[in-house]
């Protein structure tokens, strides 16, 4: 029996001609990657290994990006911990406030994830880099501790899901309908310590940006990773964002998979995802959706705050206002798309139609600052995961969707089809 494309990544980083599912290994890495939150904690870990330095100066990447610019007090004692640690190993890939970004959406657009790299970060969003052909996934603080001091890290060999996709989706249908679509159908475990891979036909009319916010959410099925075949628009974004060597794998023909499900991306419609579950997911067409009322949108994050999406929410927003009570944030992945977004016109078009842009963070997501919501506030957010209290108050409610359905309900103050305005 053949390996997948996540098996042969694995094996050739472990040293082996084979492995199969279930199999323990010890894999090299190609990057080691942490965050303000699980970074200090790692750090502190790393100590106790009594390592005088870090294995690969220039494979490990720390982005202060959580509680940034910081919040309070103990958060600039986190970022401090962190600075003078990146200071002191010289640390090559370290992203000051001005420089940095959301790790998720940076780590691509710095170039440091390649088709087949085996990527570990103290994130459970690491998974994004799938998108690129890469093995990565998240990890704990400890691991991330082990990861820095010695260039390895254990892996159990993942079985695999195969998503046959074909069709193209329709214009107001993303990645982000798409994995929530997934997710819905095979619930958040349904792929549980899995490689969720990505095939078909359909992937040639899904953009970089679209497959990106896909991997990215492959956590919320309980997968342990998620990852696309490299095809030319893989290879023409790495070839403008990096120039580090990479290697890419295809599965066998022969490939096992625990299951197979075939999708037409056609037949997707604009997805919600209801509180409090990712996998608790609705169309806009189904009765009572465009009902709920809401009191904020977020257009952002890791899962959402690249060009793709920041396009889509001007297309709906220009011209048009922000209801009355509603509240708008746009959050940026990264100061380069800021950057871009303004030389667009994106943030004219999106302040004079009421929204409020932020710096990169991912302040709001996680429920840590800038937009966290009060007892009995619902938000349609753009971001990864609606579990209880996640942006506020347990009484809140999160609705996950797509920068096209996020915009259209800006504008009415119900979550809202976007084809209807």
């Amino acid at each position: 029996m053949g390996m997948t494309m996540t098996q042969k990544i694995l094996a050739a980083h472990a040293g082996l001609e084979k492995v199969v599912a279930g199999q323990l290994i010890e894999a090299n890495l190609d990057l080691v990657l942490g965050n303000d939150i699980t970074s200090p904690v790692a750090i502190k870990e790393f100590n106790k290994i009594g390592c005088d330095c870090v294995f690969n100066k220039s494979k490990i990447a720390l982005v202060p990006d959580h509680f940034t610019p910081n919040k309070d007090i103990k958060a600039a004692e986190q970022c401090k911990f962190l600075r003078e640690f990146a200071n002191s190993q010289e640390i090559e890939n370290y992203f000051e406030v001005g420089q940095m970004g959301i790790e998720h959406a940076l780590i691509p657009e710095k170039g440091l994830a390649v088709p087949g790299d085996v990527i570990i970060g103290a994130d459970s969003h690491t998974c994004t880099y799938g998108a690129l052909g890469a093995f990565s996934t998240g990890i704990g603080s400890t691991d991330m501790a082990a990861g820095m001091a010695t260039g390895k890290a254990w892996f159990k060999v993942p079985s695999a899901l195969k998503f046959v996709l074909t069709g193209a989706p329709t214009k107001y249908v993303t990645g982000k309908d798409i994995i929530l679509h997934i997710i819905g159908m095979i619930g958040v475990d349904g792929a549980l310590y899995k490689s969720m891979e990505f095939v078909g036909d359909g992937i040639a009319n899904l953009s970089m940006d679209s497959r990106l916010a896909m991997a990215n959410m492959a956590i919320e099925a309980g997968a342990k990773n998620g990852i696309f075949p490299v095809d030319e628009k893989t290879l023409e974004f790495v070839k403008e964002h990096s120039t580090k060597p990479y290697t890419v794998y295809e599965a066998d023909e022969d490939a096992e998979y625990d299951a197979v499900y075939e999708i037409d991306l056609s037949k997707i419609r604009p997805t919600v995802a209801f509180p409090h579950l990712p996998e608790n997911t609705k169309t806009v067409d189904e009765e009572g959706v465009t009902e709920v009322k809401i009191d904020q949108v977020v257009i952002g994050s890791c899962t959402n705050g690249r060009m793709e999406d920041l396009r889509m929410a001007r297309d709906i927003l220009k011209g048009k206002k922000v209801h009355s009570t509603v509240r708008c944030i746009v959050f940026p992945g990264t100061q380069k798309i800021y950057l871009q977004a303004l030389e667009e016109g994106i943030v004219k078009d999106l302040i004079e139609a009421g929204a409020v842009f932020s710096t990169s963070t991912c302040g709001p997501c996680l429920g840590g600052h800038m937009g966290i919501l009060a007892a009995g506030e619902r938000a349609v957010s753009t971001t990864n995961r609606n579990f209880v209290g996640r942006m506020g108050h347990v009484e809140s409610e999160v609705y996950l969707a797509s920068p096209a359905v996020a915009a259209a309900s800006a504008v009415t103050g119900y979550i809202t089809n976007p084809e209807t305005l």
